[in-house]
């Protein structure tokens, strides 16, 4: 693997984790909407510290969420139920983020964060695994 493709995809894992760690701090202060934003940022960033192994990257989240699934999800190097952790991940960030009035709940954003962590845990051992 080229040498900074590997950089580049263990500096966005990265970027993923301390999204997770302020994420965790969020909830503490009880500011549920913006712990759920991060969240969805972590596992963006961890979609495309995958990506980054192919080199593909995307200026839509749209973009970088197909490829992923696509090339990962579907062809089994990540479990199936994953596609669905990002969905709501990101259907949650976005009412957080655009709908007027949304009041995000302290259970949700405790789940979404929970899953979000697993599912980087999982990126981090597929690294572990192929980046080399």
């Amino acid at each position: 693997m080229e040498a900074k493709l590997k950089e580049l995809s263990n500096y966005r894992l990265e970027k993923a984790r301390r999204n997770l760690t302020v994420a965790k701090s969020l909830i503490e202060d009880e500011f549920y909407d913006f712990a759920i934003n991060r969240a969805y940022y972590a596992a963006f960033d961890a979609m495309r510290a995958v990506n980054a192994l192919d080199g593909f990257d995307s200026s839509k989240h749209s973009g970088v969420i197909a490829h992923f699934n696509q090339y990962y999800v579907k062809e089994g190097k990540f479990k199936p139920e994953t596609s669905a952790v990002i969905r709501r991940a990101a259907n949650l960030r976005e009412k957080s983020d655009y709908e007027d009035f949304y009041q995000a709940e302290r259970e949700d954003a405790v789940e979404t964060v929970e899953l979000i962590r697993n599912f980087v845990d999982d990126v981090d051992a597929f690294l572990k695994e192929n980046a080399k």
